[in-house]
C-alpha cells in the first residue's frame, strides 16, 4: 500500500499540536505534559504503545530503559536494528503524555477512558499522515484498538490481521513487571509474532 494524500495538516504541524496539547491537564488529570513520540512521515512501520512511562518522560523517547531493551531484543530477532528503527520508523502511543504513578504507588497509572478519547484524534491523524503498511500494537491497551477487547493475549499474540489495507501484528507489553512474556508457552507465541514481523520487514525493506 503506497503513500496517499493525507489531511491538510502536515506531520510537523501535528507534532506541534501534540507537543502543545493540554487537553487532559485541563480536564483535571494529573499528567506530565510533553508528548512522547518519534518518527518520520516516510515510515512504513508504526509501533503503538500504551503511554509513556517515567523513564520515557525523562529521556524524551518512546520505549526507553528496560521495556525498550526487551522490545528491541524481540525486534532484533526479526532482523530489525534498534537505531535504524528509531531513526526511520514511527513510534507513538495511545496517550502521548506520562500519566503519573498509580494511586497504589506501584507502577504507572493506566490512562482513563476519557484521556484515551481526548488523545484518540492525534493517533488517528498520525496513522493517516504516516500511512504505515505495518502496525505493531504493543500491550493490551494498544492491541484493543485492533482486536476484540475480550480476546485473550494467548489467542492474539502470534497472529496477524489485515485492517484497512494495513497489516497488524501485536506484541505483549515488554514491561519487567509483567509475567506474561516470562511463561514458556507465551514466549513461543512471541516468537511466532516476531517471525511475522520479520516477513513483513523483509518484504518492505528487501535491501537491508
Amino acid at each position: 500500500m503506497g503513500k496517499q494524500n493525507g489531511p491538510e495538516i502536515s506531520l510537523a504541524e501535528l507534532h506541534r499540536r501534540m507537543s502543545g496539547c493540554r487537553l487532559c491537564l485541563n480536564a483535571g488529570y494529573s499528567i506530565y505534559p510533553r508528548a512522547i513520540f518519534s518518527g518520520q512521515a516516510e515510515a512504513r512501520i508504526m509501533m503503538v504503545g500504551q503511554a509513556p512511562g517515567i523513564t520515557e518522560k525523562e529521556a524524551g523517547r518512546p520505549f526507553n530503559a528496560g521495556s525498550g531493551t526487551r522490545l528491541f531484543n524481540w525486534l532484533k530477532e526479526a532482523g530489525i536494528n534498534e537505531y535504524w528503527f528509531r531513526a526511520e520508523q514511527y513510534i507513538t502511543a495511545i496517550t502521548k503524555c506520562y500519566p503519573g504513578r498509580a494511586a497504589s504507588g506501584s507502577g504507572d497509572r493506566m490512562p482513563s477512558k476519557t484521556e484515551q478519547r481526548l488523545c484518540q484524534p492525534y493517533l488517528e491523524d498520525e496513522i493517516k499522515l504516516v500511512d504505515p503498511e505495518l502496525i505493531i500494537p504493543v500491550g493490551r491497551l494498544a492491541i484493543g484498538l485492533f482486536y476484540p477487547s475480550r480476546a485473550k493475549l494467548s489467542e492474539i499474540i502470534g497472529t496477524q490481521e489485515r485492517l484497512d489495507g494495513r497489516w497488524v501484528v501485536p506484541l505483549p507489553h515488554p514491561s519487567g513487571a509483567s509475567r506474561w512474556h516470562q511463561i514458556g508457552t507465551n514466549r513461543e507465541k512471541i516468537s511466532r509474532a516476531v517471525m511475522l514481523i520479520r516477513d513483513h520487514f523483509l518484504n518492505l525493506y528487501p535491501g537491508l
